[in-house]
């Protein structure tokens, strides 16, 4: 009997073998071969599943996003556990992070990369609002969404780099929160 391959946990093992290159190397350092020799297979497995290095890419965007997204949905319905499932704080996290950030230098010269990074970022604008929405009506939703993405991107980036730690980064956040009038002993 002939084995039965699950494709989809194939393309999966792919493309974590492509994060992890991407991760330390940047997107520059992935190609079908070098991807191939990560995953532990051949350069032919990997043609199989995608046929090209862009199709690979736009793939692996859309696991990121699946990721990100799985990581976030079990959180509290809480504005502040929202803000923080989306820091870079473990390992996985973080690698997912630096792919993402990959992904963003690469998008800035490819114009369909950088509209999924918008879509991207109107959605998850979209979910932060409406957690403001219904835990701080005063403010202004969308205003508010837009510099919270802003303190988390910057955020990430000093937890990337070590100038903050998880702690650090959680007490900024906190100190936000607290400001614009979100309720700092809420859970997480």
């Amino acid at each position: 009997m002939p084995k039965r391959v699950d494709h989809d946990q194939r393309r999966r093992e792919i493309v974590a073998a492509l994060w992890r290159i991407a991760s330390t190397g940047g997107l520059e350092a992935v190609s079908l071969g070098e991807v191939a020799v990560e995953a532990g297979v051949s350069k032919g497995m990997v043609q199989h599943y995608f046929g090209s290095k862009q199709e690979m890419l736009r793939y692996a965007t859309g696991y990121l996003r699946a990721r990100v997204e799985q990581r976030i949905s079990p959180q509290p319905p809480t504005l502040r556990g929202l803000l923080l499932a989306l820091l870079p704080v473990d390992e996985d996290s973080r690698t997912e992070s630096l792919v993402a950030n990959a992904f963003f230098f690469r998008a800035l010269n490819d114009p369909a990369l950088a509209a999924r990074f918008r879509e991207g970022n109107t959605m998850l604008r979209d979910t932060l609002a409406a957690r403001i929405t219904d835990e701080i009506p005063a403010l202004d939703p969308t205003e508010e969404a837009d510099t919270l993405l802003a303190l988390l991107s910057g955020l990430t980036n000093a937890l990337l780099l070590g100038h903050h730690n998880a702690a650090a980064a959680t007490a900024l956040l906190d100190h936000h929160l607290v400001r614009i009038g979100a309720h700092r002993n809420s859970p997480p």
